[in-house]
């Protein structure tokens, strides 16, 4: 897919961390962009800066994401392009006992539900609705879109604490070739990447001696990634065309321990 200034994208997510650092370099190729996210004093922010149209999207709501894409269109016209970023954390056991009172406790099921509404219903709802505008688009070359979800590492180095993640990123990971190959008769590709762990704005409020060990944990290089690193990345899997049906993991060949 050519980056250019007849070309309009959306990123969800795209107000801070791995979807900002996307749009910014999206909107270096002159690509008109639409920042989909839930907050909104960000995403105007993230415009303003970037040049960009923020549209207030929370991903879960079918109703909220219609609207979004029909603001992002009425802007920029059909996307060609995708990219979902936006997702959220959470970590507990499935099931423990206090250490302190013993009291033993499980997974709060409305938390797991949140998690796979968010990253897997979320992203899936997206990428369903965007596929189904770029359909009405007239190929570009061969190719009528391209898409790159997000998932983690932990979709398969799962940690203690984070059965609902990995299960939600995990889900992003089984989807990319079924979606792949649904597409692939319309020339729509779409890839996905398993960020290790990267400078996102919840992991810099992390305490320094955290961050330290984190980043010392990597092999190589022993830091943690930068999100335009990412967005690199990302953008490759866009204008690449022969990139369809895969994930690949961007961790600097980190492979994550028991916690």
């Amino acid at each position: 897919m050519r980056l250019s200034a007849d070309v309009a994208a959306v990123v969800t997510g795209g107000a801070s961390g791995l979807g900002l650092a996307t749009v910014k370099q999206l909107r270096g190729h002159g690509v008109k962009v639409a920042i989909f996210d839930r907050d909104e004093d960000r995403g105007r922010a993230a415009a303003e800066e970037t040049g960009s149209t923020f549209c207030k999207v929370d991903v879960t709501s079918e109703e909220s994401v219609d609207a979004g894409f029909a603001a992002a269109r009425g802007a920029n016209g059909q996307e060609r392009i995708l990219v979902c970023c936006a997702g959220i954390g959470s970590a507990m056991k499935t099931a423990s006992r206090s250490k302190d009172t013993g009291e033993i406790k499980h997974f709060p099921l409305n938390i797991f539900e949140l998690t796979i509404q968010v990253n897997l219903l979320g992203t899936f709802r997206c990428v369903a609705k965007s596929a189904a505008g770029m359909l009405t688009l007239d190929p570009l070359g061969d190719e009528r879109g391209a898409m790159v979800m997000t998932a983690s590492v932990a979709a398969v180095d799962g940690q203690i604490g984070q059965a609902a993640y990995s299960a939600s990123k995990g889900g992003v990971v089984g989807m990319t070739l079924p979606i792949a190959r649904d597409l692939s008769g319309e020339g729509i590709r779409i890839n996905t990447i398993l960020p290790g762990i990267f400078e996102t704005p919840l992991m810099l409020g992390a305490p320094q001696k955290v961050k330290d060990a984190l980043a010392a944990s990597v092999p190589f290089p022993k830091r943690l990634g930068n999100p335009d690193e990412y967005a690199s990345l990302a953008v490759e899997m866009i204008r690449n065309t022969y990139f369809n049906g895969e994930h690949v993991r961007l961790d600097g060949a980190i492979r994550m321990g028991l916690r």
